[in-house]
């Protein structure tokens, strides 16, 4: 499904929780924990050139965001507490993040799972539904998605 051409009215970091929440010209909120767009980084040190090249990311569980920089009107740099910013979060992409986050979670967790390694500590996205706040609000008459792509 091709993403709406869509624009962020709002760009909050909640450093505490370790959440930034986006909304979006369409109507759409997504509350993304740092931990997520950590281990999703767009980077080539993560993704790889290649699905066979990309980088499981292991032990980023408290990985908060120190910076945010705008690159120009079409994405926003990341700069994380452990030293990684590089990769530049383009409005379709942090879209598709918050837009298809359980599928996306899940494999990431089934990929640890799968490697041998474990999470330490809450899932963010418990947490995050503990205090009441949905990680993803759609705009009314979107469905949501079935699988990470």
């Amino acid at each position: 499904m091709e993403q709406p051409h869509v624009l962020p009215t709002e760009l909050n970091l909640h450093q505490q929780s370790r959440v930034l929440e986006i909304v979006f010209d369409d109507g759409a909120r997504f509350r993304l924990p740092c931990e997520y767009l950590r281990v999703y980084s767009p980077s080539a040190e993560v993704r790889g050139h290649s699905p066979a090249t990309a980088k499981l990311q292991v032990g980023k569980e408290g990985v908060n965001i120190r910076d945010l920089e705008p690159i120009g009107r079409y994405a926003i740099k990341i700069h994380f507490d452990d030293g990684h910013n590089s990769g530049l979060y383009d409005w379709a992409y942090l879209y598709k993040l918050g837009r298809a986050w359980q599928p996306f979670w899940f494999d990431y967790l089934r990929q640890l799972k799968d490697a041998g390694h474990e999470r330490r500590g809450p899932d963010p996205f418990d947490e995050l539904k503990a205090r009441g706040e949905a990680p993803s609000e759609l705009p009314v008459g979107t469905l949501p998605p079935h699988e990470p792509t």
